[in-house]
């Protein structure tokens, strides 16, 4: 099995995941409490989405996932949230005070001091792969917790696990959609860690998915969960491939293989269409060269710019 660990830092990170596992749980048909109606086979782990999930021997899906924050509100949530009987209680990490928005604080102090606990539950997963393909890490970059233990876990991943793939998806700080004003320290101070470890980092801001909900999905006024589960449906799309069986079967290393062109060089920019709210869907026709040219406008864009203008 080419198996995926999935890493979620920070609140941004944690509830990006949430949306995500509920996603991948509605696409295999895996019920919140991780029993899968449909799946017969217990304990063999063939089926190509236990890339995601371990199977234990009563026939539970649990995922290959950390859920980790320096301050316990966020994880709370997952504990007590409807998909809480899905997770091991081993994989939710919490600490008892945040970063406080202080990239210093999440890298250097409070975060130095959770890391080994988060690398050690990663190395348990690890082991109970058979051939480990990858990491993807989920967080923000404009908070304390994403950006400052983000990028001391992606250093400490590279040393432990050198050889295998990191995935970022990386929320960035926009530019008018604003949560704490020392945002753009924090992104340019983890950046350098992005930069140098990891193989993918796939860039979302919130400005551009709040514009794509109001714009294509008619939400007048968007939450971070209307903006999560875009987000999820995005993510979701990218690792269809690793999760279904298919001819054609995406593995890791070809993201960056088709994507990278320099090792530095590997920001990516993500776009997605069509996005159509569920009112609309069924009266809509789209025909193939109109998702694609709607996949290259600006408006479609998951962060806020226009490579037309490079």
């Amino acid at each position: 099995m080419r198996e995926i660990i999935s890493i979620h830092i920070g609140q941004a990170g944690i509830q990006v995941g949430n949306s995500c596992w509920e996603l991948y749980c509605l696409e295999h048909g895996i019920q919140p409490d991780g029993v899968m109606p449909s799946d017969t086979s217990f304990g063999v782990a063939h089926d190509a989405f236990n890339t995601f999930f371990s199977e234990t021997g009563a026939g539970k899906h649990v995922p290959r996932a950390i859920f980790v924050d320096l301050e316990p509100t966020v994880i709370d949530e997952v504990r007590t949230g409807t998909y809480r009987q899905l997770f091991h209680p081993e994989q939710l990490i919490s600490g008892k005070e945040d970063a406080a928005n202080n990239f210093a604080r999440g890298h250097y102090t409070v975060g130095k001091e959770i890391v080994d606990l988060c690398l050690d539950r990663v190395r348990k997963l690890a082991d109970n792969c058979t051939g480990l393909q990858g990491f993807l890490v989920f967080s923000a970059v404009g908070g304390g917790t994403g950006s400052g233990l983000g990028s001391l876990l992606l250093e400490r991943l590279s040393v432990d696990y050198g050889k295998k793939s990191k995935l970022g998806f990386t929320i960035y700080p926009s530019p008018q959609v604003s949560t704490a004003v020392v945002e753009p320290y924090n992104s340019v101070l983890s950046t350098h860690s992005l930069l140098e470890h990891t193989d993918v980092a796939v860039l979302l801001d919130n400005e551009a998915i709040y514009d794509i909900c109001r714009r294509s999905l008619d939400i007048e006024r968007p939450t971070y969960t209307n903006l999560n589960r875009l987000i999820s449906q995005i993510i979701s799309s990218l690792t269809t491939s690793l999760r279904f069986d298919g001819a054609i079967n995406v593995d890791v290393t070809e993201f960056q293989t088709n994507l990278v062109p320099y090792p530095r060089i590997h920001f990516m920019l993500s776009s997605y269409a069509p996005v159509i709210s569920a009112e609309k869907a069924y009266h809509e026709q789209l025909s193939v060269p109109e998702i694609t040219n709607a996949v290259f406008e600006p408006s479609s864009m998951m962060a806020k710019c226009d490579p037309r203008h490079w």
